[in-house]
């Protein structure tokens, strides 16, 4: 059996119901229920190829991070302080124009940010629940209930961070089950049920993966994730030692096999696509979301959960782009969202990793080397780590714009040093130890450890790539680096939930919106 799990058709199996065999996801007779994820499948996991089919069903929502245009890597881009939301007017994209200005209310949240990860909950409990009845070697079994647990741990850390209190479900839900009436939680209990099944999961999972099992969560994978939630619950000493398994020796060997790339422009190159490895996984990722032009991925249903191609490189790709001289670099003209803000733009002024994180196209239109139509909240600086290039357009049907195949590196061994240095409080040998790795990489001096040494440090090492956000927010900095956004304190820390979630259910809307 193939088990590249995210290299799989995944608008063939396991959308909404689960039926006897695979279906397309256009095809009408699927028994859709109103909740997504409810369905009567009696008729399926009785064996390891059903199992399968319903885990690569359960991987699928970790494209949300960078696919379709509702994804949450461009949409908490544009919540930070490094960038606006950019695209083509104010009215081009209402969540994220209004995450950007904090505008945001219940009715312009969209409600993929709440329904996506709860249907991947609801894939993973069903799977937890029928993989036990199933005809299958055990050491199987074990493995793919511990990826849905983790994979249900990763999609609850997103909804927890994001909506704060609410729902807890871990049953498998029937057609006449009452699933309006779930109450929320606290967030005490979220984080309580994502460490009991990281925790849970680790023992069964691989060390590591190769081959056709890239994209598979390992070992590594669930404790990174683990450290990642103790550190947003400030237990500090917890994360710092999950956090230090992962890492091993800084700049160094880990038990898993990760280490730094030597280039830090690699980490952002895709393969083209007649390479003998077109899909080639870093080193430094912990886990990484692949994307392929393989599913074809068609308007019809881009942004609908069976489109597999990365939508951040054509969405942050400035308009209009024209290159005038052979020098210059030969990008796809794109949608010109999450232009960088001038205060990114100065951090970021004399560090190495600039050009790899920034397209200057002030430069290059003084230059007279290219040129591009300036869009709405125009800066002249887009982030360049998606950025799309000619090389990269897909051969096969299907728009090039909803085909990119670069990946999206969800957690890398930068991030977790960086976390471990955070949690050790910025202070100590091994702090300051993960903190040069990180520098020494990209050809920068040593600078004394510090808790601001390490914030600043993620600020401009992971740019772009979804973090920012959500690290003001759990350092209690958002009120003050985001007030010129419009953010409001004790509100904008977490978003409304959507409208049309609240309506016929129990649920309580956020504070204060």
């Amino acid at each position: 059996m193939k088990n590249n799990i995210l290299k799989i058709s995944l608008a063939a199996v396991f959308l909404v119901s689960i039926p006897a065999v695979t279906t397309s996801c256009n095809d009408k007779t699927l028994e859709e229920k109103e909740y997504l994820g409810a369905f009567e499948g009696d008729n399926f996991f009785r064996n390891e190829q059903e199992c399968f089919f319903a885990l690569v069903g359960t991987y699928d929502p970790l494209r949300k991070y960078a696919g379709g245009f509702e994804n949450m890597v461009t949409f908490f881009n544009a919540a930070s302080d490094d960038f606006y939301a950019g695209g083509g007017s104010a009215t081009d994209g209402a969540g994220i124009q209004g995450v950007s200005n904090w505008q945001l209310n219940p009715n312009t949240m969209p409600a993929s940010y709440w329904r996506d990860y709860y249907q991947g909950i609801a894939r993973a409990n069903e799977l937890i629940a029928r993989a036990p009845a199933a005809q299958m070697n055990d050491n199987t079994r074990n493995r793919f209930i511990s990826e849905a647990k983790t994979l249900r741990a990763i999609y609850y850390f997103d909804l927890v961070r994001v909506f704060g209190n609410i729902p807890l479900i871990l049953k498998t839900f029937q057609v006449n089950d009452d699933f309006y009436n779930v109450p929320q939680v606290a967030k005490t209990e979220i984080y309580a049920q994502i460490e009991k099944d990281l925790n849970e999961a680790i023992p069964n999972l691989p060390m590591t993966v190769s081959g056709d099992q890239r994209g598979r969560l390992t070992q590594g994978a669930a404790r990174a994730m683990l450290g990642k939630a103790l550190l947003y619950q400030n237990k500090k000493a917890e994360a710092a030692t999950q956090l230090a398994l992962v890492n091993g020796t800084p700049g160094g060997t880990n038990q898993f096999g990760y280490h730094l790339v030597a280039n830090f422009d690699d980490l952002w190159k895709t393969g083209p696509e007649t390479a003998p490895d077109p899909y080639k996984v870093s080193t430094e990722s912990i886990i990484e979301v692949m994307h392929t032009n393989k599913a074809s991925s068609d308007w019809g249903f881009w942004g609908q959960g069976a489109d597999e191609g990365n939508s951040i490189c054509i969405m942050t790709a400035p308009r209009s782009y024209n290159r005038k001289t052979a020098d210059a670099p030969d990008v796809v003209a794109g949608w010109a969202f999450n232009t960088i803000t001038n205060d990114l733009f100065n951090v970021m002024q004399n560090d190495p990793r600039v050009n790899a994180t920034v397209l200057n196209m002030n430069v290059l239109k003084q230059q007279n080397k290219a040129d591009y139509s300036p869009a709405y909240m125009d800066t002249g600086y887009f982030l360049n780590k998606y950025m799309p290039t000619k090389d990269e357009v897909t051969t096969l049907p299907g728009p090039a714009e909803l085909n990119y195949r670069q990946n999206y590196i969800l957690i890398r061994l930068a991030d977790t040093y960086l976390m471990e240095a955070e949690a050790l409080n910025g202070t100590g040998a091994r702090a300051q130890a993960l903190l040069d790795a990180v520098r020494t990489r990209v050809g920068l001096p040593s600078v004394p450890v510090t808790l601001q040494a390490v914030k600043d440090e993620r600020r401009r090492e992971l740019v772009g790539e979804g973090h920012r956000f959500f690290d003001l927010v759990r350092w209690g900095e958002a009120a003050s680096k985001l007030a010129s956004k419009g953010f409001v304190a004790n509100k904008n820390e977490i978003m409304p939930i959507p409208y049309t979630e609240l309506t016929g259910t129990i649920l309580k809307q956020n504070p204060n919106y």
